[in-house]
């Protein structure tokens, strides 16, 4: 079973908001529990934070919780409708709700709602990571050193001059739209190419993807600290931090597990 799920309650009466609170936080799989009173408080929180189910009402001042559902993230939360008018059950299942739950609140018919809801995202989830594992297995065969070639140096221009850098001096390189900034040796350079050339270019030994956006070397790596729902964040020895993303984390913890 999933566990520490982030709900995001999204109603415009406070006693409402608060009895819906008070009953999801009394699942033992939920974490976080986030509040919204209208429709553009709920556009902000969901914006800055990751989101699980949604317990949604439909009549609100400034916008009904239908509007809401035009401006939701991808991959979309779970969609729970909870409202004081049953006649909008039809559309709400149209919307592709979970489940629709009149008010006042019963417990026993609430908790019934959150586990389809949980169930959803297992299984959204499942289907997420059967994605990721491919394209793990992808970036691995890519990564295979017989295929990488072996550059021995790079030329970047900057202030009218070429600059030349080392492999063994960058500490990691990140994607900058059509380009790449290099950092190495604590400056940072704009190279005319992209992330997915570089990554066949640079020894694989030396190198490993670590974010769709990201590359790191592995000596400049200090440590791998875990980061919120279940991330890892690789610390360099400057003290960034660089964000591991969920497609890459297999291939790191596997790395990590055989250099120890």
């Amino acid at each position: 079973m999933l566990s520490g799920l982030v709900i995001l309650v999204v109603d415009d009466e406070p006693l409402a908001r608060r009895r819906a609170i008070r009953l999801a936080q009394q699942l033992p799989w939920v974490g976080e529990v986030g509040e919204a009173g209208n429709v553009a408080q709920a556009t902000e929180w969901l914006a800055r934070s990751t989101c699980h189910i949604i317990l949604l009402d439909i009549r609100m001042p400034g916008g009904s919780g239908f509007d809401l559902l035009r401006h939701l993230p991808e991959p979309a939360p779970a969609v729970i409708f909870v409202t004081a008018f049953g006649d909008q059950a039809l559309r709400a299942f149209d919307a592709q709700a979970i489940d629709y739950i009149t008010k006042p609140i019963e417990a026993g018919r609430f908790q019934t709602a959150m586990e389809r809801a949980r169930m959803a995202v297992d299984q959204a989830q499942s289907a997420d990571r059967i994605r990721e594992l491919e394209e793990v297995v992808a970036n691995l065969r890519a990564a295979e050193p017989e295929t990488r070639n072996q550059l021995g140096e790079l030329w970047v221009r900057a202030s009218g001059e070429h600059i030349r850098i080392k492999p063994e001096s960058i500490s990691h390189i990140s994607a900058e739209r059509d380009y790449v900034r290099i950092h190495a040796d604590g400056n940072s350079y704009l190279y005319n190419e992209n992330l997915a050339t570089l990554e066949r270019l640079l020894p694989a030994l030396q190198f490993q993807r670590i974010h769709r956006s990201t590359m790191v070397r592995i000596d400049a790596v200090e440590r791998v600290k875990g980061g919120q729902f279940h991330s890892l964040i690789a610390v360099l020895n400057d003290g960034t931090e660089l964000r591991v993303g969920r497609t890459y984390t297999p291939a790191i913890r596997a790395r990590l597990a055989r250099r120890s």
